[in-house]
Order: structure tokens, then C-alpha cells, then sequence
């Protein structure tokens, strides 16, 4: 049986039912883990962190073998390429242990594709993702973001404009916008991720917008204002006890220091009190 529902009704009170099971942690905290997710991670035969996705911070990866058990660390190409892990999914309950929420990255839906072909039961433990607390936490309204954009590192020459023409799109519809920011330079997913730090996301937009300067179609209406007098609103290590959140002006936010896992809101025209709500952020406020 395939999917999230199938959970509920295969697990015995002794241990998980055999298969492939994706358990969400949570944002960085595994305080924040629900117990039926601990529950199911300690019953299962093996445990694999998922690492290149997203980042746990340290001290809660010195925590989690005394919270789920012992846990080996899966990088990108075990996990895009897991003959061995749906081979022990197979017979025996394996969990794929994920920050965040599980099926919010394309690698994940995957692994649901590979096991229905294959006849091996996949299951969800939802989790608490980042990307939920951060229209939360923005105080901006929910239903008035657009097409959620993840600024990319460049890779030698090569640096895509695609997530500045996603932020126009979302801005010239009245629309917020929310940038995930990078986690891997590199691009391999083989070693543990860097996380893009607000500096260079700033600096990858204005080198962006120079890009489109020199295009034939010009500069966009919508990005006549230099970047760094863009409104923003940081967000930093969501989740934890070092969580930040903080609004200004995109070159102000580039100066500050500190954090590890970073994401920007750039609102459109505010609506309502959310005008009220980027001033209770505003640095120094």
C-alpha cells in the first residue's frame, strides 16, 4: 500500500509495517517532532538521515541517536540512485528521516514513484516545515503570496536568471514573494551543504538584475529600484533557539551576521496590518 493515509492502518503495536518510511523532524529542533513520528523512527530496523536537502544543526545531531536510535547519514546520490535502501525496504520497516516536511522536495516524490513500481510500501510522517513557519512568522497574509522561488549559487559562469523573472511575476501580480536561499555551492549534494549566507543572496540578485540589464528586453518595470532598497524580511534558523526574524531593507539585512539556514520574504504593497507587522521586525525597532 502507497501513500501517506497507509500509515495509520499498518502499524502494529509491536513495530512499523515493512517499507519506506519518510518521518519530517521538524524545522531544526526535535522538540519539535510530533511523538508519533519518534515512535515510528524507533521501531523501524534502520534509520538514515536525509543530508542534503536540508540542514539539522549540530547540537540536534548529537541529540537525535538518544531521541530515534542509531542513524546513518544518506547524501544525494544514495538517495537518487537507493537500490540499497528500497532493497531493505523490501522486507523490513526503514526510515528516511527528513528536515522539515518530507514530500516538499521533488527527490522525495520520487522515492513514492520508485515504490509503487516496485510493490514496496512507502508511508509519511508529516513534520513541521520551515517553509509554513516562514509566511507565519513574516506576518504577511498568507494568501497573498505567489510562486515560492529558490535562489540558486552560480556554478562558475553560470548563474540563471529564472528566480529574479519569479520574483517579477509574483511582485507585478501584487503578490509576496518567499526566496529559500541555497544550501550547496557545490551543486553535488556529496558533502555536508553550506548554507547561503543573506550577504551572497543579495549579491546574487544584484549580479542578476545586471544580467537582465543587458538583455534585449531591458530592465523590468518592477526592478527599477536597486536591490539593496528592496523591502525584505529575514528569516533565520527557523525553529530553533536561534531563530531570527528581522525586516528592512535588503542591504541592511545583508549586513548582519550570525545564523546558519537563511530564507528572505520580499513583500509586494502591503494589505491590511501587514505594513504594522514588517515595522515590529524593522532592525533596531
Amino acid at each position: 500500500m502507497t501513500g501517506s493515509g497507509a500509515a495509520r492502518f499498518t502499524m502494529t503495536d509491536d513495530e512499523p509495517a515493512p517499507g519506506l518510511w519518510l518521518i519530517g523532524i521538524g524545522p531544526g529542533d526535535l522538540d519539535h517532532m510530533t511523538e508519533r513520528a519518534r515512535s515510528v523512527a524507533r521501531g523501524c530496523s534502520k534509520r538514515y538521515l536525509e543530508g542534503y536537502t536540508a540542514v539539522l544543526p549540530q547540537r540536534e545531531e548529537e541529540r537525535l541517536e538518544s531521541v530515534i536510535g542509531p542513524w546513518e547519514r544518506l547524501m544525494r546520490d544514495k538517495v537518487e540512485k537507493p537500490v540499497e535502501l528500497l532493497a531493505s525496504a523490501r522486507s523490513e520497516a526503514v526510515a528516511l528521516l527528513v528536515v522539515g516536511d518530507p514530500m516538499q522536495a521533488t527527490t522525495h516524490i520520487d522515492l513514492e514513484a520508485r515504490c509503487a513500481e516496485q510493490g514496496i510500501g512507502f508511508y509519511v510522517i508529516p513534520g513541521l516545515s520551515v517553509t509554513a513557519l516562514a509566511v507565519s512568522l513574516s506576518g504577511m497574509q498568507s494568501y497573498r503570496f505567489g510562486r515560492q522561488v529558490t535562489l540558486p549559487f552560480a556554478v562558475g559562469d553560470y548563474l540563471p536568471t529564472s528566480p529574479l523573472e519569479m520574483l517579477c511575476n509574483n511582485f507585478e501580480s501584487g503578490l509576496h514573494s518567499l526566496v529559500l536561499l541555497d544550501l550547496d555551492p557545490t551543486g553535488m549534494g556529496v558533502e555536508r551543504p553550506r548554507p547561503m549566507s543573506p550577504a551572497e543572496a543579495v549579491g546574487l540578485l544584484e549580479k542578476m538584475v545586471e544580467r537582465l540589464e543587458g538583455g534585449e528586453d531591458g530592465l523590468r518595470a518592477s526592478l527599477e529600484c536597486p536591490v539593496r532598497e528592496w523591502s525584505g524580511i529575514l528569516l533565520s534558523d527557523l525553529g530553533t533557539e536561534q531563530e531570527r526574524v528581522l525586516s528592512g531593507h535588503l542591504g541592511d539585512l545583508a549586513e548582519l551576521r550570525g545564523g546558519t539556514v537563511h530564507a528572505f520574504v520580499l513583500p509586494t504593497e502591503f494589505n491590511g496590518m501587514e505594513e504594522e507587522a514588517f515595522e515590529r521586525r524593522r532592525i533596531g525597532g
